[in-house]
């Protein structure tokens, strides 16, 4: 009975150091998950698809493949007609109320004729509205087009507001009122039009490096040229297209 009484002490003991050891784990594991404030560590991760969301789950980013990549999203929502993701491989961004507002996206690659085609686009939007401001390169088998853009936008009505009523006129029978009606919204105000580049500041596919100066109709007004024979010269135009004066004359 002795011997019974002491095993059974023994084993109380051991019980006391186990649960002593498991809370003191518990306390280290708790310390840890505290000081690391939530803090994953990742040598490396591959994924398809990566969405950066704020802590009400709002989405602010989208790194993804071209297959995965997003829809274009008004206030969170997806446009009428919509336009469709998976075309984009890259980066998309998306303002506090959750609509695009611009991205960084790349492609490239060999058709099955041997050409090929490259493009890379960094662009930010205006509010509720398209891209105002964007680098742009564009190669299509050696025809390249490179360079700073800055473009007017219309302030409203909103661009996708806009771009329905377009493709509904789009969709009228061939004849006066249509052209009438799609005139009106791509020119609003007279002398303006709903959107126009304005500068322009890169290389054409000439190999001319050119910095293009427009009027609110989108029409180049000042260029300042370098020919891919390195001649320079300043023009300046009119509304129609002509130059007006030129430096060296």
């Amino acid at each position: 009975m002795e011997q019974q009484i002491a095993k059974m002490q023994k084993d109380l003991i051991r019980l006391k150091w186990y649960a002593g050891v498991l809370t003191l784990l518990f306390m280290i594991t708790g310390l840890f998950a505290f000081t690391n404030s939530g803090e994953t560590r990742f040598k490396e991760i591959t994924a398809e698809r990566i969405n950066i969301v704020e802590g009400n789950g709002q989405l602010r980013m989208v790194i993804s493949n071209k297959e995965r990549s997003p829809e274009v999203l008004a206030y969170g929502k997806a446009l009428t007609p919509p336009i469709p993701g998976g075309n984009r491989p890259g980066l998309i961004f998306f303002n506090d109320e959750g609509t695009e507002n611009g991205g960084l996206v790349f492609m490239g690659g060999k058709d099955s004729s041997g050409k090929y085609q490259a493009t890379g686009h960094l662009s930010f939007d205006q509010y509720n509205q398209n891209q105002v401001l964007y680098l742009t390169y564009a190669d299509s088998n050696g025809d390249q087009n490179t360079g700073l853009h800055i473009d007017d936008w219309q302030t409203s009505p909103a661009f996708w507001d806009w771009r329905a009523e377009y493709k509904k006129a789009q969709q009228l029978p061939a004849g006066a009122a249509k052209e009438a009606l799609l005139k009106k919204l791509m020119e609003p105000k007279a002398g303006h039009k709903a959107f126009a580049q304005r500068v322009f500041v890169g290389k054409d596919d000439s190999k001319t490096a050119m910095v293009m100066l427009a009027d609110r109709m989108g029409k180049p007004r000042l260029q300042l040229l370098v020919d891919s024979a390195g001649t320079a010269k300043l023009n300046f135009l009119d509304e129609r297209g002509n130059i007006t004066y030129s430096l060296p004359k």
